[in-house]
Order: structure tokens, then C-alpha cells, then sequence
């Protein structure tokens, strides 16, 4: 009875450090939903974070579960996953949240955590134990969603330049302003849709690896949605204050037209992908939209040192995160 009692316990713990992954997932990605319409100037910075956390919830009305779907049963074989597996991932992936949140770089939530997966597994029974269709699917999307966001977001630049020609700037900038809500809108929305669904994904893996959740299920308990959507929701309402001026102001200087061509550019590459079970980060996505929506204007206009440093920590987060979680697993075989 005791040890049933202890296995439960590790259990809630598990659950509990994984909802507060999603809650650091949302606070440190606070910045890609509001940075853009902080920057602008149409939202001041405490009315954005409660707009985008709004819309983060409302996500769970809209989006089918097929991102969770794919980290709870497309990463890794049937029956490899234990409580050590669970806790060495989300070690790993909380790690290197905080060193690049500490840093003010803007990474991915999403790649650490598959990173994390991916190195805790490896831990214990090697590469074999992966399902390589849903890790080279993620892994594609580290280089397909930023070079989707930024076509989509310099398409949208030129299509607006060349549809609102013959308006002043201030009339266009107007248009823009109320414009720009919308499109905030959207891509927190794609943001809440994508994000939180990998945190349920993870607890849906630990509650089948325990005999808490049936492997033929088709979605996981409601209370693990309910409670991942509203911890992301949370997190980004308090916010990653470090990451808004880099991605709003460092990489290029945005105006709510370039604000609002990016938001949809990066809102539609989210809600492909959502639709398609990729997990995707957020931050690659707005990236990309940011540099397509400034390169549009001349290529001065981007700082690409800048985004060449991104693009390094873009690099490095699946090795670090599998690495921290790879040593997390073997000291979980010694606590757990």
C-alpha cells in the first residue's frame, strides 16, 4: 500500500512540475504574442499581456488535440516511457527555459521539450526507442515554420504596400492600429492552440506510461486540457518582459502595418500546423515574420546580427535540453 501510495505521489509531482513547464512556457513566450503590438504602440504592455492571455484560453474552443497527440504517442514507442523518462524531459526543458529567459533569448519552449524527450529516452534505451517520423517532422519545422512566417508576413507587406498605395501614411496607420487587434488576436490564439497542447501531450505520456490513462484513448482526461490551457494562459498574462524588446525592437522597427502583416503571417503558419499535430515554436515563427515583414522595406532594415544569434540558440536548444535531461534521468533513477 505504501509503495502505491509513493508511485501516486511522484505521479502528482510530475503533473504539477509539467503545469508549470506550460506556465513558464507561457510567461517566457509572453513577449511573441505581445511584442509586436507593444512595439507598435497600439496596446500598452499590461492591457496586451491580458488580451493574448485571453485569447491563449480561448484556444481550447477552437483547436482538435492532434499537437498532443503527437508528443503523447508520436515521439517516442509504446512502453519505453516511465516517471524517470517524464522527469528527466521536463528537467531538461525547464533548464534551458530558464537560461534563455535569464539571458533574454528568445527560444523554443516547444524544441526543449522535445529536446528533453528525446535526451531522456535516450538515456534509458537509446535512439532505437524514437519514433523517427514524429521527431524528423518536428525537427523539419525548426527551419519550415520560420521560412513560412517569413514569406507569409513579407507577402503580406507587399500585398498591403501595393493595396493601400494611394492612402497617406496617417490614414494607413489608423487602419492599422484597429487592424492590428485582430491580428494579435489570431496569432495568440494559434499561440494558446500549439503551445499548451504540448504540455498535455507530456502529462497524457505519464498517465498512460502509469496505468492512469488507456493508450486506446482518443484524448486525455478533461482536466489535463482545462488546466494546461489556463496555466499558459496565466503565464503569459505575467509575462517574459526580458525577450519583448528584442523581438519587438532589435531585429527591426516595427509600424502597425508591419505589426499587423506580421502577426497574420505567423497566425497562419500556427493554425497549418496545429491542424497538421506538428509542434511548432512560437518564436521561430514571429522570428521569421518579423525579418520577412522588415526585409520587405530594404535589407538595412534588419539587424541580422540579431537574428543570427537567435538562430544560434535556435540551434542548440534540442542538443543542451537532451543533454541536461539525459543527466536529470539518472538522477531521477536515484530519487524516484
Amino acid at each position: 500500500m505504501a509503495s502505491v501510495q509513493v508511485a501516486l505521489w511522484v505521479v502528482v509531482v510530475l503533473v504539477a512540475l509539467a503545469i508549470a513547464f506550460d506556465f513558464m512556457n507561457g510567461f517566457h513566450d509572453a513577449a511573441n504574442s505581445i511584442a509586436t503590438v507593444v512595439s507598435t504602440g497600439v496596446l500598452r504592455p499590461g492591457h496586451a499581456v491580458v488580451f493574448a492571455a485571453f485569447f491563449n484560453l480561448v484556444a481550447v474552443f477552437v483547436f482538435h488535440l492532434s499537437v498532443a497527440a503527437t508528443v503523447g504517442k508520436g515521439i517516442v514507442q509504446p512502453g519505453v516511457v516511465d516517471v524517470h523518462v517524464v522527469f528527466g524531459a521536463l528537467v531538461g526543458a525547464i533548464s534551458w527555459n530558464f537560461v534563455t529567459w535569464y539571458y533574454g533569448i528568445p527560444s523554443s519552449s516547444s524544441h526543449a521539450l522535445i529536446g528533453g524527450i528525446v535526451g531522456a529516452v535516450m538515456a534509458k534505451a537509446g535512439a532505437g526507442a524514437l519514433v523517427p517520423a514524429g521527431i524528423w517532422k518536428t525537427v523539419a519545422f525548426i527551419f519550415v515554420s520560420p521560412l513560412l512566417g517569413f514569406l507569409l508576413g513579407s507577402m503580406m507587406m507587399v500585398f498591403v504596400a501595393w493595396a493601400f498605395r494611394r492612402s497617406t501614411p496617417s490614414r494607413v496607420d489608423r487602419w492599422f492600429r484597429t487592424l492590428q487587434l485582430l491580428s494579435a488576436g489570431a496569432y495568440s490564439l494559434g499561440h494558446g492552440g500549439n503551445d499548451a497542447q504540448k504540455t498535455i501531450g507530456i502529462i497524457w505520456m505519464l498517465l498512460i506510461a502509469t496505468g492512469h490513462a488507456a493508450a486506446s484513448a482518443e484524448s486525455p482526461p478533461a482536466w489535463t486540457i482545462a488546466s494546461c490551457y489556463a496555466a499558459i494562459a496565466l503565464g503569459t498574462m505575467f509575462g517574459g518582459w526580458r525577450i519583448v524588446k528584442t523581438m519587438g525592437q532589435k531585429i527591426t522597427k516595427l509600424k502597425p502595418v508591419g505589426g499587423f502583416c506580421a502577426e497574420t503571417g505567423g497566425a497562419l503558419t500556427l493554425f497549418l500546423a496545429t491542424a497538421l499535430g506538428i509542434p511548432v515554436s512560437t518564436t521561430h515563427t514571429i522570428t521569421g515574420a518579423i525579418v520577412g515583414v522588415g526585409s520587405t522595406q530594404r535589407a538595412s532594415a534588419v539587424r541580422w546580427g540579431v537574428a543570427g544569434n537567435i538562430v544560434w540558440a535556435w540551434i542548440f536548444t534540442i542538443p543542451a535540453s537532451a543533454f541536461v535531461a539525459a543527466v536529470a534521468y539518472w538522477i531521477g533513477l536515484q530519487l524516484l
